[in-house]
C-alpha cells in the first residue's frame, strides 16, 4: 500500500455533523493543515465522504 497526503482546503462550519467527524477522524482540524496516511480502503472512503473539503496527493 502506499501513502497519500490529505490537506484541509475548505472550512467545515456550516458542515453536517458526519463530515465533521469524518475530518476530525482523518486528523485534520485546522484550515491548510495536512496529514498523512496508508491507502487503505477505509481510508479511501472516508476522503470521498468529504472529497469537496480536502486535497489529496500520492506520495
Amino acid at each position: 500500500m502506499g501513502k497519500i497526503k490529505i490537506t484541509q482546503v475548505r472550512s467545515i462550519i456550516s458542515r453536517p455533523k458526519r463530515q465533521k467527524a469524518t475530518m476530525k477522524a482523518l486528523g485534520l482540524r485546522k484550515m491548510n493543515s495536512s496529514v498523512e496516511h496508508e491507502t487503505t480502503p477505509q481510508i479511501l472512503g472516508m476522503v470521498a465522504k468529504v472529497e469537496h473539503l480536502v486535497r489529496v496527493e500520492e506520495l
